[in-house]
């Protein structure tokens, strides 16, 4: 009877195609398990994508100090390795591993595991070939073999297959737009964003349909198809996901079909999507069965965002070298590439130089507000009572995912520096993340417990206010390959709300933050600069009204999302044969 492998989740990377557990579990059940599985055999588990959890994260040390004290058992280290490598600890797996004697229970798979995270995808799949020859492996890692070769295969030029559709006929101005977000009652930060831009869309004459991917299969809830929800003329649809589903070629398959069956339904002349990983081919499979035009929004590059988060060796690795070479295939076979800042512009064209063809041409469509940012900002006093932050504070905020590449470590140290001087400063940081646990403890190490703190997730509503209670919005970005040209929308809001900016001096940073006119650019990665200069913004409030309203001048209403859908209609309309908007098509 053949071996039919059971779904495998790939668990250092819950960003790809698979969230992570605490995405299934009900918020009040995700940490009190995480903190049953630490004290279990298992404590890999626990750490595993269950959310920034300090009391967890402390608990996975405090077993990694007890095993440097004493000497662990080979399959406590094992475990501990894994827990490790959950963390993102890469030298703390290595270090549990070293103790490890060769031949224990499950170590090819935990060593294979430790290669693909830094991106040696080909020898995670030959450790466990190995195991699986010498007849040591075991269940675990030969369903762990199965679908790190299917994730070789998907790297390697995989795609999903359609049979063409004879005869389609679109609708005149449709556009079909593939996300990876939920609607926008979601809790994604950028599901509004995307919102903003479809229903200014739907202005300018476009019947605009929405579909979201599958996310996790809640354990309470059989998979089904939703009812499609109209906000603002938008229909959203959602595909279902499929359980037992077992690798991620089979997923991006079905995803495919269902994509094509809705497609067939709505009968879209355009379909758009962005950079998420599987979009690109899930969108250009449909797109190429129907005969239709695609366009493809590259708000960063999967692979730069991967290695973002993991050790140098990463970003010259088999698989960022593999991932960036699908980046190139999918942007060529798109009809119509657009970028959010003209630095990633620059990004997607040293990519693609190698081309036949040249380097693909890119559309840029700047980071907008709409909505709350265009009225007038309410005052800094009453933000701060509707939130509860002292009024006589001097307050330092961030809006941001907790990652490590956003720099907050070096807003913490600058703050510590700022302090002394400025005894009513507080910092507010608005996000949360997987670097929550690190920022929380590196607060308390330099004595900010009582002037830090961390909001978790916020309404889009909530967002707005902070933004406006702030004296000073800092993006203390790091120099990485992902920050030098990917856009934060948040930078943009900012000055939307007359807020002045201080910002890490890097390509993207400095197309929106005018230096000493809108804000200030510091060199990243330097917490003393950026004290300095908060310092002297926190000290003058005359400085921060200039920047402030010179900043509100030049994004409202210049950048707005009626611009940014303007362009995109005007994009559409070239692609399928400048048939504009629906009534124009029928007059």
């Amino acid at each position: 009877m053949p071996h039919t492998p059971r779904p495998f989740r790939p668990d250092d990377e819950p960003e790809a195609f698979c969230p992570p557990p605490a995405r299934v579990l009900p918020a009040g059940a995700a940490r009190p398990a995480a903190r049953v599985l630490l004290r279990s055999p298992w404590p890999e588990a626990g750490a595993r994508g269950l959310g920034p959890d300090t009391a967890v994260d402390r608990r996975l040390d405090a077993r990694i100090r007890r095993a440097r004290l004493g000497r662990p058992s080979p399959r406590t280290a094992r475990r501990l390795a894994e827990g490790a490598l959950s963390a993102g600890r890469v030298a703390q797996a290595d270090e549990l591993l070293a103790q490890v004697p060769p031949g224990t229970k499950g170590l090819a798979g935990t060593r294979a595991r430790r290669h693909r995270h830094v991106g040696r995808i080909s020898e995670a799949v030959t450790e466990l070939r190995r195991a699986v020859a010498a007849g040591s492996a075991t269940p675990g890692e030969r369903r762990r073999l199965h679908h790190y070769e299917d994730e070789l295969r998907l790297l390697s030029g995989w795609r999903p297959a359609l049979t063409p559709v004879v005869g389609y006929r679109p609708e005149p101005a449709s556009v079909l737009h593939v996300l990876p977000w939920t609607a926008p009652q979601g809790r994604a930060r950028r599901a509004p964003h995307a919102h903003a831009l479809l229903s200014a869309t739907v202005a300018q004459g476009w019947t605009v349909t929405a579909v979201t991917r599958p996310g996790p299969v809640p354990p309470t809830r059989p998979p089904r198809a939703a009812d499609a929800e109209v906000l603002d003329g938008v229909s959203y649809h959602r595909i279902p996901p499929v359980r037992g589903t077992p690798t991620v070629t089979a997923r991006l398959q079905h995803e495919a079909q269902a994509l094509l069956g809705l497609a067939l339904r709505v009968r879209p002349a355009v379909l758009h999507t962005t950079s998420r990983a599987g979009n690109a081919l899930v969108t250009r499979a449909v797109a190429e069965a129907l005969g239709i035009p695609w366009v493809y929004e590259v708000r960063e590059l999967p692979a730069d965002r991967w290695a973002s988060s993991r050790p140098a060796e990463a970003a010259t690795s088999e698989r960022h070298r593999l991932g960036s070479a699908r980046e190139v295939e999918v942007l060529a076979a798109a009809a119509d590439v657009v970028t959010a800042s003209r630095a990633m512009r620059e990004r997607v064209r040293d990519l693609t130089r190698s081309l036949p063809t040249g380097p693909v041409p890119v559309r840029v469509a700047l980071p907008a507000v709409g909505g709350p940012y265009l009225a007038d900002p309410r005052p800094t006093e009453e933000a701060r009572r509707v939130l509860g932050l002292p009024r006589t504070a001097r307050v330092v905020g961030a809006v941001a995912d907790l990652v490590e590449h956003e720099g907050l470590d070096d807003l913490l140290r600058a703050a510590a520096l700022v302090a002394a001087s400025v005894p009513e400063l507080l910092v507010v940081v608005v996000g949360d993340g997987p670097a929550r646990p690190e920022l929380e403890k590196l607060a308390d190490e330099l004595g900010l417990r009582e002037r830090v703190r961390f909001t978790g997730r916020v309404t889009d509503e909530q967002v707005v206010l902070h933004h406006q209670a702030f004296d000073v919005f800092v993006a203390a970005r790091k120099d990485r390959a992902v920050t030098r040209a990917a856009a934060p929308t948040e930078t943009v809001e900012a000055l939307a709300t007359g807020t002045p900016v201080v910002a890490s001096r890097l390509p993207v940073l400095a197309e929106t933050v005018d230096d000493g006119i809108t804000g200030m650019l510091t060199p990243p990665g330097e917490p003393g600069t950026l004290a300095t200069v908060l310092r002297m913004m926190l000290e003058c409030p005359a400085v921060r009204r200039c920047l402030g309203g010179e900043g509100r001048r030049r994004a409202v209403p210049a950048r707005t999302w009626h611009a940014v859908a303007s362009d995109a209609a005007e994009s559409y309309d070239q692609l399928t044969g400048g048939t504009g908007s629906a009534e124009e098509a029928t007059a």
